[in-house]
Parts: C-alpha cells; structure tokens; sequence
C-alpha cells in the first residue's frame, strides 16, 4: 500500500487547470457534466483515503474498538503506519463528515421551507410570490407535477397564476418532474415580456437538466477535500451558462437572454441556498452575459488532446483514474491483510 493511500489528497490539485478551461473554452453541459464527475470521483477517494489511515495510525492507541491482531507487530509491517497522521486523521475525517451533513441538512430544510411556503399556491409550474424582494430559482422536487399551467405571469382574481403579462391567457404546459419554478412580483414588474419568458426557460432548463444535483454534488465534495472548490465554482458557473443557452435556443434570441440576467442580477438578491439554480445567481454575470453576446459555443462531447483544453482535460481524467485506482488498491490492500490478521 506504501504511500500511494496518501496521493488521493493531493490529487484534487491535478483538476485546478482543467476548471479554468472547460468553463471556457467546453460546452456548458459537457463542462458540468465532466467537472462534477471528477469532483465526486475526488472527494469519496480521499475520504477513503482519510478513513484508512485513520485505522492504521490508530490501531495500537489504547482504547481502540479495532481487534488486537490489527496491531501486530506483522501488521505494522506490512501497511504504512503513522502514529501523527493517523490521530490527524480522526478530526479530519469527523470533520468532513459534520461538514457534508451539514450541507445535505441545510439543502433539505431550504428545499422543504420553500415547499411549505407555496403550499397556498395553486399547483402549477410557476409561483409567483407576492414579495418585494426581487429573486427567483428553480425548486426541484416536492411537486405533484404534471399540472397543467398556463403561461405568463399575471393573477387570478386575487390568486397568483401564471399567464402573459397584460392578462393574455396562453397555452397550457405541464409542470417538469413535479419541480417548480419560484419568481416574485418584484422582479417580475422590473423584466419586459421578452426578459420574463427568457427567465421561465432559463428556470425550466435548470428544472429540466436537475442541476440541483450537480451542485449539490460539487458541494459536498468541496466540504470533503477544500482542494476540489475550484471546481464546486467552476460548475456553479457552468451550471447557469448552460441554463443560459437552453433559454437563447427556447426563445430564439442571445441578447434578450443577455438583457434579462444582467436586469436580474442588479435587483436579484439571489437564490435562498448555493445548492438551487437561479438566473441571477451570484458569480461572474458579466462573463455570462458577453458569452451570450457572441456565438454560440460548439457542440462536442471531449475536447481534442492536441488542444490545451483537451491536454488538461486528460490529465485531470488520468489523475482522476489514479486517485480512483490509488484508493481502490489500498483499501483491498487493507481488507485483505486486516481480514488475516482478525481471529475467526
């Protein structure tokens, strides 16, 4: 096992250049979906990692649950042992534990506290608070789904629906994956018509592509190994600029899109947790909207290896495949030889 059980550790390093260029010069949706697979790969290696040298570095502490045989002197011998490192270990590994459900508990209250808070609502795919707080977001999950809605964003006879802004009643769709799109008033009366359907798409991309789970995931690896938060941003990113082209295709203009973020994010107080999607999420807004500004990006699904992107995106794959394959052997490696070691 020698010292390749510490290398998931540091390997979070090797996915810092690829960051930067896949969030420029990837496709959003490959670039989300290639980051926040490196970043979950990371985080459970190196808290593999963290958990085996817990258990050799703290088998022959007195007090220990572990078997008696899992301190022999054959042992020992035979795995890496540390004494420091691995009562290091302990606060470490307890402390990315207290982190992740942190994370997970606070995503869940945010989630059901919204739910709670619409349940005077009618059931349909968007919710239009009456709040003077400009935001919006995308709520996934909670739902009964499959309500037909009527588009726009104009009230009922004192209930908050969802048609054209001037009353003008449009068709019907059907809520996505029981997930809802959250707007208020305030925003809503500072978009033009064009701005607002380039909001309801933008949302229902996120609805759609479930990037609740994307950055969820990147959150908690972030909380696993502080090393992966380059990435946690850069999919944060990613996430919104790939909400933002699906929006441009739906609607059929760049600019409106570009119009309606950059109105947002100067009102918009943001989404109630890091781990919804919103148009005017906080972050790079500028590098967002002079995007939508030029061309559309290119389609593809892994960058060529002779292209600096492509070369970084390899190497962070082959260091992603070593972390992987590093955490794999050490912990077969430790099952085995504590298995021998552990009287029947």
């Amino acid at each position: 096992m020698g010292v390749f059980v510490f290398l998931p550790l540091v390997l979070p390093l090797t996915a810092w250049p690829v960051a930067r260029l896949a969030e420029q010069h990837l496709h959003p949706r490959t670039a989300t979906r290639l980051l926040t697979a490196m970043a979950a790969v990371l985080a459970l290696c190196s808290t593999v990692c963290l958990g085996l040298v817990m258990v050799v570095g703290t088998a022959q502490l007195p007090g220990n649950p572990l078997p008696d045989g899992w301190s022999d002197p054959e042992v020992r011998a035979a795995v890496p042992f540390d004494e420091v490192v691995g009562k290091a270990a302990i606060p470490a590994l307890c402390a990315v534990v207290v982190a992740c459900a942190r994370t997970l508990w606070r995503h869940a209250r945010v989630r059901s506290r919204a739910h709670r808070a619409l349940a005077g609502l009618p059931d349909t795919e968007v919710a239009v608070l009456p709040d003077g707080v400009p935001y919006a977001y995308a709520l996934p999950g909670g739902g009964r789904g499959g309500v037909d809605a009527p588009r726009g964003g104009a009230r009922h006879g004192g209930r908050l629906g969802y048609s054209e802004p001037h009353g003008r009643a449009g068709r019907r769709v059907r809520g996505r994956r029981g997930g809802r799109v959250v707007v208020t008033t305030a925003l809503l009366d500072r978009l033009r018509p064009a701005e607002r359907r380039a909001l309801f798409a933008h949302e229902r991309a996120h609805l759609d592509a479930r990037h609740d789970r994307f950055l969820l995931t990147v959150q908690l690896a972030a909380r696993a190994n502080p090393f992966l938060r380059p990435l946690r941003t850069a999919v944060a990113y990613t996430a919104e600029r790939w909400a933002d082209e699906e929006a441009a295709r739906a609607i059929g203009s760049r600019r409106t899109v570009a119009r309606a973020i950059g109105t947002a994010a100067l009102v918009s107080r943001g989404t109630p947790a890091p781990t919804l999607a919103g148009l005017a999420t906080p972050g790079p807004v500028p590098r967002r909207v002079a995007a939508l500004l030029g061309p559309p990006p290119a389609v593809r699904n892994w960058p060529p290896v002779s292209t600096s992107v492509g070369l970084a995106a390899w190497g962070a794959a082959a260091g992603t495949a070593v972390s992987a394959m590093s955490s794999a052997n050490s912990a077969v490696t430790m099952v085995l030889i504590l298995h021998a070691a552990t009287p029947l």
